[in-house]
Parts: C-alpha cells; structure tokens; sequence
C-alpha cells in the first residue's frame, strides 16, 4: 500500500485531497493572500510539484499575482496609447491599427489569456488579409502594450509576441524624379502650388512644415527657411499645429539659388501679406487642405508621366538623392532634411550654416547644369521613366 503522506508536514502551501479523488493545492502569496491552484489534480505528486514550483518562483521573487492579468486587452490598450505622449498623427495611427487588426483578435480576452499559439495564428490570418507594412506596424505596436504589460505592470509572466522579425518591415526603394520631371510637376501644378513641389525637392520640406511655413519664416537675402512648426492633417481633415516630427525638426535649411526667382514671385504674388502669414495658401485664401492639394498632385504627376507610387513626399527623396550626390554626408543630410530622432545624436550630427550653404550652392550647380543641357523640361533622363514631354 502506498505510504500515507501527512498533510501537516508541508512548511509551504496545503494538499487537500478531495471527495472526487482528485487533489486541491492552496498557498499564501507573498502578498498574504490565499491562491488556489487553477486546475485540480490527478495525484499528491503532481499537486506537491505545483506548490514546489509556486515556492522557487516566490524564493527568486519571480512570483506574479496569478490574478493580475485578469484585465481586458482593450481596456488595457486604449489606456496604454492614451497614457502616452504621442504626436496627433502616431495617435491616430494606433487607434487605427488597433480597431481595424488588433482588438478584433485579443479585445475581449483578458491580457494572460493571449498566448504565442493566439498571436502566432493571428500574425498568419494578417499577413494573408493584408499588406506585409500594416501587419508589421500592427505586430509592433502589439508586442510594445504587451511588453509595458509584462515589465512595468507585471501583470503578465512573459510577452507572448516572440515571433522573429515580424515587426520589421521592408520599405521598397523609393523612386527619385529627374531635375527635368521635377520641372515639370511645378508647372504642372500650376504657380499657387510650384513653389511647394520645388521646397520639397529642394529644401526636404515635410508636406507638414510646408502647411505651417510663414512669410517671416523665409529669408530671401541668406535664403534660408527657418522649421519650427508643423500642421500635419489628420484624415479627419482638422490640422494639429504643434513641434516638429521630430527634435532634429527644428532645423534651418538654405534652398538653392535658382530658386530666388519662384520665391520672389510667390512672396508677392500668393503669401498672406501680414509677416506672420501663411506662405501656401488656397485660391479662397484658406489653408490648403490636403484632399484639395492630393487632386492638384494627382493630376501634374499624371501630365509628367510619373507612376502613380510615386508620391509627393519623394521628392524629398529626390532632393536628399541630388543633395548627396552634390557632396553632403549622411550627417548632413540628416541635418538637412531633419531626420535625427535623438538629442544627443544631433550634437555629433553637427552642420555649420557654411556647409548647409556649400550644399545648397552644389544644388544650384547640378540643378543649373541640367538645365543648360538644352533639355526640355519633360526630358526626363531616368532608366525606364517616361518623358514627360511625350505624357
């Protein structure tokens, strides 16, 4: 017969052996609560393993409160990004990402019922129901509310988002624009908008920084644009002012010199007058709006024979391309177009004004060098692009 195991020897936790035959474990939490087993057990071995177990876990003070992820995701996550200091736009961002992929799968269960197999299966079933950039993004915002849940509120014991690289996310090449195409866009789109295709190619403007530039912010005797506030549009159509994307964007740029002749113009002809007005404006001297703007866009990139993926915002693609191939470093460039996220590394990441003009001077050359070719504007010299001329 098996030996008889008295209960009252146990230094940690009780096993209760029940009427059923199965075995109840309880213990005291290092909390002075009372914790029950979740599941009963076949045998006085199995139950005794399970509080040895509780016990190294509250020894190495490892233990969780097995209650404390009783918390609903959704709850949790929409706390979670409203607790946040957040641009209007990432906001947004998560609050799309979570209603359209994330809380359909984890909203209703509670934070330590999302397990590996849950998410695993959930990453496959987005992956096939869209594209490989939004599941990354939705991954990654995922593993950062589950990480805050596991290492700062320790309500769970790990974060269940352990797949390898599915938070990354690989961006095609973006296409560049020929200094002819770029011509051709400013005229495409007309003379109130030309200016802000040329500040884009450039001068690396954000659409954003463009929306909030002012008259007293241009200075047409050193040529310099001074970045310190931006607009960006919300897809509800209402612009948030405020800072920068990011601390590098608070920068001073110098545009190149064959620009002086499209500044002056729209100084005169399009700015609010009053020093503190808006340098872009719309035909009923309104903010631009981007719904209005996007149709202008549509239309010139169409006339000029560029693919559809070929967006607004490349161009400052285009003008970081031809500013590197003018001469500027990666730091310079960084500077220039303000894409430095970190204080610190904005002190290693230094550009003297002197240089910014030496590079603004290189794009003058490059930009007046490919005019004098006796290219048309619509002779774009890009491998397989279209000329524009022809569109």
């Amino acid at each position: 017969m098996p030996r008889k195991r008295k209960q009252n020897r146990r230094r940690f936790g009780t096993i209760r052996r029940l009427p059923s035959g199965k075995y109840q474990a309880r213990y005291t939490g290092p909390d002075g609560i009372r914790y029950d087993a979740p599941d009963l057990f076949e045998t006085f071995d199995d139950a005794d393993d399970w509080l040895a177990a509780k016990q190294t876990e509250i020894s190495q003070k490892d233990w969780r409160d097995p209650d404390a992820g009783a918390v609903e995701f959704e709850t949790y996550a929409l706390l979670w990004v409203e607790e946040r200091e957040l641009a209007p736009t990432t906001i947004e961002l998560y609050q799309r990402l979570l209603r359209l992929h994330i809380l359909p799968t984890f909203g209703a269960l509670d934070l330590d019922e999302i397990t590996p197999p849950r998410v695993r299966a959930w990453h496959a079933e987005r992956r096939k129901a869209t594209g490989a950039t939004t599941v990354a993004k939705s991954y990654r915002l995922l593993k950062a509310i589950l990480q805050t849940a596991f290492e700062d509120d320790e309500l769970i014991r790990r974060n269940p988002c352990r797949i390898k690289k599915a938070g990354r996310e690989k961006a095609p090449e973006r296409p560049i624009a020929t200094v002819a195409q770029v011509d051709a866009l400013a005229e495409a789109i007309g003379p109130r908008w030309r200016l802000m295709v040329y500040f884009a190619a450039y001068a690396t403007l954000r659409p954003e920084e463009q929306a909030e530039l002012r008259r007293e912010d241009v200075d047409p005797e050193t040529r310099e644009l001074s970045i310190t506030q931006a607009s960006p549009e919300l897809t509800t159509g209402r612009r948030v002012t405020g800072d920068p994307k990011s601390e590098a964007g608070t920068r001073v740029v110098v545009y190149p010199a064959f620009l002086d002749l499209e500044v002056k113009r729209h100084l005169d002809w399009f700015a609010e007058k009053e020093n503190d007005g808006l340098l872009f404006v719309g035909e009923k001297g309104k903010p631009f709006r981007r719904s209005t703007f996007g149709r202008k866009w549509r239309k010139a990139r169409t006339a000029v024979g560029l693919p559809e993926h070929f967006h607004f915002y490349d161009l400052r693609h285009t003008g970081n391309t031809l500013a590197a191939q003018s001469g500027a470093t990666v730091k310079e460039l960084m500077v220039r177009a303000g894409q430095s996220t970190e204080r610190a590394a904005m002190i290693y990441q230094h550009s003297t004004d002197e240089r910014q003009r030496e590079i603004a001077e290189g794009l003058d050359a490059r930009v007046q060098r490919d005019r004098g070719k006796g290219t048309n504007a619509g002779d774009g010299d890009a491998k397989g692009t279209p000329r524009a001329r022809d569109a």
